[in-house]
This record gives structure tokens, C-alpha cells and sequence, in this order.
């Protein structure tokens, strides 16, 4: 499934991921052996692979002529790809998308994807971590047949005229007809010589037109500002998201070559007073951390489990999640949208040490990600934070150097988003004062046992007093307590789910009444596999601090957070 909605009218577009291709491990006991895979899957969920570390080489085949344009929504972790036997493309990073545009004769042609999953000093993310790194096409696989010119993106960014509360917009002063305006900038790539062309928006009722417009070759990008009737725009909100479509279409002597249609909703995110605001509103997040993982399906996750999953978070109470640690699938984001789940999207980095992060391929991969994540996923109204480096050497002059780096590159790409990173480094840190949102995972009564209210007035104090986070919202991150599935005794030891709920109920009630903190991230949604390279002290080889397990069975934790998220509201005013 590549989006929740069509997005072409006239564009010729295929998805080639619904069907069995031809797998061929290349190392192992199974090397040269051909099997039938579904794709997207890991190849993990295999009969004999489930710690399969090496390459392996899909195929299909699949019939177009001309200008084709292929699309990989995700690849794990490293992929190479061939096109009748050609090497056309190569990528790195399992959570990002890539693309290859091709000039082919009509007819059949073969596809082969190598794809490789081994942890080594060329990748700099995908190493052994308390996650599990699957192999295989994970996601998506698409086939478009694209004119010489075609739409790469469009990016809409809405914009409150005045500073209207929303619902409250005529007491705000605004004039009749201008409560909303959207910038938009929409990317051409012409894979041909100069030639003229005529671009369209057509957004919420309204239209504007480039007519008869030199596109010069390569990527161009123009732009427009529209206004919006304010009687006539819904806003997107968590308890009320309503979106929109925006169509392009690109004309060439009157007839339409080229289209796209996109989703959006009209929101703004600002910071202000210390708050992160939604329209005006001081959000209050109540939050799970999820890893996209399931014990069946590994991290291609199929539309019906995303949809279980955000169903279940939402009976929980909670109104937001954390794409833990990396971008997420497009389908996961537009049922978020949907469904008015707002969203921290992060790019992919965990726990590195600065010897991890002066790694060569380091600040090229890491910084890849960003600028691979944000054009993608620009229009998504539930994502209302970049975030980036969980948990890495941001207490050391050389860490804060790439996350200055990799911050101004979100701020390059996107100004409308707040930023920021999750760190864990007590009275040590030194990034607070970069970015607008300061975040903090912390695990009091798990890790150690100082008392929860105790050790975050500690904390709020010295980011207040002694760092550059003075005065900024501030979000718990992480915070959580493990339990394996089904043990319980009279003692409420750990890892029994009865000292999971006890915990969890004295964390959030601490979190929820600490003045200036707008909100937290359970860690976490459900059990997840990690690298048994990384193995540590993790029972069953798995991260336990889910409210529910692998397999989604809800633990005694599940009925505590839902009273303690259902009882609060979803805003500060």
C-alpha cells in the first residue's frame, strides 16, 4: 500500500510490492537457495532466517517504455539496484525513501533489489542497538511513467494571518476572507532540454496558475502565497482533523502531462511563552514511544496492525506518538493525519557514543536522513517536531557540533516546526540551548531508585538554572518501568506487571503535575525484538517496557495509564 489516497489522475503509477519476487540469499547455509518472498516483508519472518545477518538478492520483472521512474519507500538497510542486469541505483539507511529515474525501451524488463543488513564500520545508524535492524524490502515499491517534466513535491505551509485562537476567529479582528494563508512552493524536475510549461494549484476552493513558464532543465522550484476564505477552512486539530487535498497539474500546450495530489491540513505550530501552541493552543501531549516492529510481520508492518496500533493508543488516551528512532512508513503518517495523532519524527540515530559519531560515513548518513525525511513528509499536519540523535554525545564539544549541523539543516529545509533532540545526560549536557524544545528521557524507579517527583524537580531545576533551556517548553521524552508478559507475584518485584503499573502510575502523575512540563512519551508502546549483538541485559532478547507485548496483550500497566491519560485534557488552556 503506498498512500492512503490516490495521488494521480494522469500520472501512470504501479505498485510493484504486491506480489511474491524471487529471493536469494547470498551467504549462509541457505546461499544460492531461491525462495518466494512477499514484498514489503523482512526477510526475518522467513522459515530459517530469523537472524539472518548478510545479503540477499530479490527480483521481478515488470513492463513500461519511456521516462520510468522507480520509487523505494525503504530498503534495509543498504540496497543496491539493478535494472536488466545494470546497476541504476544505491542507497543507505532502511527508513528513508530513494528514487531512480530511467530511459527505457518498451517492453519487459527485470529488476533485481540487493539488499544487506550486516553491521559494519560503513553504516553508522544501522548497528547493534536495543532495536532490531531487519533486512529485506520493507517497504513499498512503485513504478511511475513520468513526462519529461513532472512534479517532484509540493510543500504547503499554512499560516494564521492573526493570532486567532482556533474556534474564537471572530473575536480576533481578522479581516472577512483572510483568516488563512498558505506559502506554497511546488519542485519540477525536467529531464529534458528548456521547455515551456503551465503549473496549476488548485487547494481548499482555490486556484492559482504559472502560465507559460520556461522550465529550465533539472529540478526548479517556484512558489505562491493563497488566501483562504476563514468562514470556509476547517482546521486540522487533534480532536478534529480535517484535511485537504492540494492538486498540481503541470500543462503543456493545453494538455495536462503531469500531476500530484497531496494532503494537508490548516494548522500552525508555534512556540510561545513557553509552550508549544497548535492554532493558539498550548498542546498537552500524552504520548507512546513505537518502534515498528511485530512479531510477525518484523518492521513492514501491513495497514490493518497500523491501524490497531494507533486504535489501541488512542483507548489509552493518548494523543501523540514518537516515531522511536527514525522515520516512519508514509501509510503509518497518513492514518496519523486521519486520525489526529500528533506526531515527533525523528531521524535515526541512537545511543552513539562520540567514538560512534566520529565514525567517516557519521554526519553523511545522519545528515542524509534529515534531508531525505523533511521534503517527504513536509505536508503531514500531525507532525508537529523534528527531532533528532536520541540519546547521543550531545555532552561533548564534538556531539554538539553535528547537532548544531544537523539542526540548521531542518531549519534549511523546513522553518515551520519546532526542533528537538531527547537526551538522557544529566547535569552534563550542553545542547539545550540550540534548539526550541527541550526534551529529556528519564527512568526514575527503574534504572535507579530515587523518588519519581524527587529526581524531576532536580532536573526541571538545574535546565531552568544552569543550561540554555531556560524558558522553553519541555517534554519527558522516555520514561517507563519493564515487565515481562504474564508474571506477577505477592512481592511486585521487577519485571512483574504488577511493579510496571505501580511505577508507571507515580511517574506520570509526577511528570503531569511538574509546573512547565507540557507533556511525555511512555516507553513504551509495545515489547520489541533487539539485536541479539547488543543483547546487554534485555530478558528474551527484547525491550519489555511495552504497556502491551509483542503480540499487543495488554499488561496490568494498560488500565492504569488509560484512567491517568483519558482524565487529562489535551490542552494546557
Amino acid at each position: 500500500m503506498i498512500r492512503t489516497f490516490s495521488q494521480h489522475k494522469v500520472r501512470k503509477q504501479k505498485e510493484l510490492s504486491q506480489n511474491l519476487w524471487k529471493f536469494v540469499p547470498l551467504s549462509g547455509e541457505h546461499q544460492g537457495t531461491e525462495y518466494q518472498a512477499a514484498v514489503p516483508g523482512c526477510w526475518e519472518n522467513m522459515p530459517g532466517f530469523s537472524s539472518y545477518r548478510g545479503e540477499g538478492m530479490y527480483s521481478t520483472t515488470f513492463e513500461t517504455g519511456g521516462n520510468a521512474r522507480l520509487e523505494f519507500k525503504g530498503v534495509s538497510h543498504t540496497a543496491e539496484v539493478f535494472v536488466d542486469g545494470e546497476k541504476v541505483a544505491s542507497h543507505y539507511n532502511a527508513y528513508t525513501a530513494f528514487d531512480v529515474l530511467l530511459h527505457l525501451e518498451q517492453g519487459v524488463h527485470t529488476l533485481q533489489v540487493k539488499a544487506d543488513n550486516r553491521f559494519s564500520e560503513a553504516s553508522a545508524l544501522h548497528v547493534p542497538n536495543d532495536y532490531m535492524s531487519y533486512g529485506g524490502i520493507t517497504r513499498p515499491v512503485v513504478l511511475e511513467e513520468v513526462a519529461d517534466i513532472y512534479v517532484k513535491w509540493v510543500h504547503v505551509t499554512p499560516k494564521r494571518v492573526c493570532g486567532a485562537v482556533a474556534g474564537n476567529l471572530a473575536e480576533s479582528g481578522c479581516e472577512s476572507g483572510k483568516q488563512w494563508k498558505a506559502d506554497v512552493a511546488v519542485c519540477l524536475n525536467n529531464v529534458g532540454e528548456e521547455q515551456v510549461a503551465a503549473v496549476q494549484v488548485e487547494l481548499a476552493g482555490e486556484s492559482f496558475a504559472w502560465a507559460q513558464k520556461a522550465i529550465p532543465a533539472g529540478e526548479s522550484v517556484i512558489s505562491c502565497e493563497m488566501t483562504f476564505a476563514g468562514a470556509g477552512i476547517k482546521e486540522w486539530m487533534p480532536k478534529q482533523p480535517n484535511l485537504y487535498e492540494v492538486y498540481v497539474t503541470v500543462l503543456q500546450d493545453g494538455e495536462v502531462v503531469d500531476d500530484l495530489t497531496d494532503r494537508v491540513g490548516f494548522r500552525e505550530v508555534t512556540v510561545e511563552d513557553g509552550k508549544i501552541r497548535m492554532n493558539g493552543r498550548a498542546l498537552r501531549i500524552k504520548g507512546f514511544c513505537r518502534h515498528e516492529d511485530h512479531p510477525q510481520f518484523g518492521c513492514a508492518i501491513p495497514y490493518s496492525a497500523m491501524v490497531y496500533d494507533l486504535n489501541t493508543m488512542k483507548d489509552l488516551g493518548a494523543n501523540s506518538v514518537r516515531t522511536s528512532h527514525y522515520p516512519n512508513d508514509e501509510v503509518f503518517l497518513d492514518l496519523c493525519d486521519e486520525m489526529g495523532i500528533l506526531v515527533w519524527e525523528e531521524n535515526h540515530a541512537r545511543g552513539l557514543s562520540e567514538e560512534q559519531m566520529r565514525n567517516p560515513n557519521f554526519e553523511r548518513q545522519a545528515e542524509a536522513v534529515i534531508r531525505e525525511m523533511i521534503p517527504l513528509h513536509y505536508n503531514h499536519p500531525s507532525i508537529y517536531i523534528w527531532g533528532i540523535l536520541n540519546e547521543c554525545a550531545s555532552d561533548t564539544e564534538y556531539g554538539k557540533e553535528c547537532y548544531e549541523k544537523q539542526y540548521a539543516i531542518i531549519k534549511e529545509l523546513d522553518t515551520s516546526r519546532p526542533r528537538s533532540s531527547a537526551s538522557c545526560k544529566f547535569k552534563t549536557e550542553l545542547c539545550f540551548g540550540i534548539p526550541e524544545v527541550v526534551s529529556y528521557n528519564i527512568y526514575p524507579q527503574w534504572y535507579h531508585d530515587a523518588p519519581a517527583d524527587t529526581y524531576l524537580a532536580d532536573l526541571y531545576r538545574w535546565i531552568q538554572e544552569e543550561t540554555g533551556g531556560a524558558g522553553k517548553p519541555f517534554l519527558i521524552t522516555e520514561i517507563g518501568a519493564g515487565a515481562i508478559y504474564g508474571y506477577r507475584n505477592p512481592n511486585h518485584d521487577k519485571w512483574t506487571e504488577e511493579y510496571q503499573a505501580e511505577a508507571l502510575e507515580k511517574q506520570i502523575n509526577t511528570v503531569m503535575n511538574q509546573p512547565g512540563c507540557q507533556g511525555m512519551y511512555i516507553w513504551q508502546y509495545c515489547d520489541v525484538r533487539i539485536s541479539r549483538e547488543w543483547f546487554s541485559t534485555r530478558p528474551r532478547t527484547m525491550n519489555n517496557k511495552g504497556i502491551v507485548d509483542e503480540y499487543r496483550r495488554p499488561k496490568l500497566s494498560y488500565d492504569v495509564v488509560k484512567k491517568l491519560y483519558s482524565a487529562l485534557p489535551d490542552y494546557m488552556d
